[in-house]
């Protein structure tokens, strides 16, 4: 974890008993989710994850299973195991809606966790998420979430395939109010954002701007 921010730092349990690193940023009733890429961190979402609870968000970037100080699980394919402990950590500090986001698996753990969540769901954001990751089932997913969807994915990673999957999610997606944007970085998940220089600073001042919007057109 980042030294300034180990006061914030918590540790969630999963259903299946694993122990997950994590950190808890503002507060409030309006809850952000934001799960990191496979082979990433808490790190990938933490400038965006401090703007928006500096603006008044109760934020939750946890770290899965098998990553940084996160526990080691042989069991790597229900991953959305741990989106769920992280959901239930916004409703036990008492967030009443949730704005569901995640790069990569993480924004396909997102969307499957947001399915079944007693919150209400403002937003959703998928970043370079495939359809599927090991069990998870992104498309049975969407199609279960009306909430305003926001895809991002760039047309050459993973040869093509991210983006295919980008388009065949937007199809299936049950909300009205939905965007699919290809971003031509060329980079993987929050590295759009992050490793994309004037680029990448105007994805993510767009995906801000959405999070923030998305808690507007809820109310």
């Amino acid at each position: 974890m980042p030294e300034e921010l180990r006061d914030r730092a918590t540790t969630l349990t999963t259903s299946d008993g694993v122990h997950l690193s994590a950190l808890v940023l503002g507060s409030g009733p309006d809850g952000v989710l934001l799960d990191h890429e496979q082979g990433y961190s808490v790190c990938s979402f933490l400038d965006i994850g401090k703007k928006l609870a500096a603006e008044g968000y109760h934020v939750v970037i946890p770290e899965y299973r098998n990553h940084g100080a996160s526990q080691k699980s042989a069991d790597n394919e229900h991953i959305d195991r741990d989106a769920r402990a992280a959901l239930a950590e916004l409703r036990r500090v008492g967030a009443e809606r949730v704005f569901l986001g995640g790069a990569s698996c993480g924004g396909t753990t997102a969307a499957v966790a947001g399915v079944d969540t007693p919150l209400r769901v403002t937003g959703l954001l998928m970043m370079s998420s495939p359809a599927r990751c090991g069990g998870v089932d992104g498309m049975a997913a969407v199609k279960k979430i009306k909430a305003p969807t926001l895809l991002v994915a760039s047309p050459g990673d993973m040869n093509g395939n991210i983006a295919k999957d980008a388009r065949k999610v937007y199809a299936a997606s049950a909300a009205k109010d939905k965007k699919l944007v290809i971003d031509p970085s060329g980079y993987h998940g929050t590295d759009m954002i992050r490793r994309a220089g004037t680029s990448g600073a105007k994805l993510r001042t767009r995906v801000e701007k959405f999070v923030v919007a998305s808690f507007s057109r809820s109310r």
